[in-house]
């Protein structure tokens, strides 16, 4: 009977190796990429940009400050949020609905 070798621990390695690579480039780097358009999003916005906050508020940016954004819910009603709650910003109603033009024949 032939006496039996210990596995060499760089094949062991291996594998485990190949499983961080794989979950790098399926979870890691996607949401690197989300984190730093929400971030470019924020550093961007302005006076006048439609907006929703994490919670679901639909409003218009009134004011931006370092910190914090005024957005204009309806009239007289003005809520100051961090700029973190910011969510995303929302297409202006007149880019929504492109009228379409279509030929008569007659």
């Amino acid at each position: 009977m032939a006496p039996q070798t210990a596995p060499n621990p760089l094949a062991m390695l291996f594998p485990f190796a190949m499983m961080f690579a794989i979950f790098y480039l399926l979870v890691f780097r996607p949401q690197a990429k989300v984190r730093k358009d929400h971030e470019r999003m924020l550093k961007g916005l302005k006076k006048h940009d439609d907006v929703v906050t994490t919670g679901g508020i639909f409003g218009t940016v009134v004011n931006v400050k370092p910190e914090t954004v005024t957005v204009r819910v309806d009239e007289n009603v003005r809520l100051e949020v961090e700029k973190s709650a910011i969510a995303r910003l929302v297409r202006s109603r007149g880019a929504e609905a492109e009228p379409v033009v279509t030929e008569k024949r007659a």
